[in-house]
């Protein structure tokens, strides 16, 4: 199951979020943390931004290259040195790094080695991203091979768990994640089906009951019409308790998101958080 956990921090509001989330899940699953800060070297390597986007290919003097390479490295330390403060008598085991390098490039790097990745919705940039995902994020979670639990600002405890599930296989995945979490931490599970043919319903019903009841957990299967975002979403609105919400990853190509949407990105967008995509 989850044994070592990848916690990636900026030093922006949600930092501290995911240092708390961290810490209860290691606690909860007696797992070890890996805590990052990366120094971002596109800002201060002409090499690195040349051509990349919201950079501008204009080479900087070198004065200018080692003062940025400096305040980046200074603002880095200073997140690992707050995230050590916070880690300091909380009983769980874990390491701090601090890493040079395309922030997207190394988180994905990193979480080879850990079993879950838990990342703020927004990073330090979020004043100019509104209701959109942030940048990183949205790589982040599309190029890598691990679980990604997307927070916000403030930690919740979470109290119950649910789960979408449509019979695809990431949803499937999806559906793994859950029971066994659900096992573990002792929490109710809700499977939320969505369709309008009342045959593929039965079905879904029937095929996620089959699977759930050897882990012996306590579950509930909901079953609904519309939007599939809409209704995860208002689950999470109208849940009797705090829930994290567990789905699978990207569905459907790019192009197909383009035109009709993607459940997934609606529900990390807008759904309560904390939001666990399964892979």
């Amino acid at each position: 199951m989850i044994k070592s956990i990848l916690l990636p921090i900026d030093g922006s509001k949600y930092s501290e979020s995911v240092l708390d989330y961290g810490k209860f899940f290691a606690k909860k699953l007696d797992a070890f943390l890996r805590i990052i800060s990366v120094i971002d070297i596109r800002l201060f390597d002409w090499s690195m931004a040349t051509g990349a986007d919201s950079f501008v290919p204009v080479m900087p003097t070198s004065e200018f290259q080692e003062e940025s390479q400096k305040i980046q490295d200074e603002k880095a330390q200073k997140t690992i040195d707050k995230a050590a403060s916070v880690l300091k008598n909380s009983e769980v085991k874990y390491e701090l790094l601090k890493v040079s390098g395309i922030p997207v490039d190394e988180i994905c790097q990193h979480a080879m080695k850990t079993d879950l990745v838990i990342m703020g919705i927004h990073g330090e940039y979020e004043r100019w991203s509104q209701k959109l995902l942030g940048s990183t994020i949205e790589a982040v979670t599309r190029q890598i091979s691990k679980p990604v639990l997307l927070v916000d600002k403030e930690f919740v405890e979470i109290s119950r768990l649910h789960c979408g599930y449509d019979g695809s296989p990431s949803s499937n995945r999806a559906l793994q994640m859950a029971s066994e979490l659900a096992n573990i931490l002792q929490m109710k599970l809700e499977v939320i089906t969505v369709c309008d043919s009342g045959e593929e319903r039965k079905m879904l019903l029937n095929e996620a009951s089959d699977y759930l009841d050897p882990y012996g957990i306590e579950y509930n299967l909901r079953h609904e019409t519309g939007d599939a975002a809409d209704v995860l979403i208002n689950a999470c609105k109208d849940a009797p308790e705090p829930p994290m919400t567990i789905i699978g990853s990207y569905g459907h190509s790019r192009l197909r998101e383009a035109i009709i949407g993607s459940t997934t990105v609606d529900v990390m967008r807008n759904a309560t958080k904390p939001v666990l995509l399964a892979k």
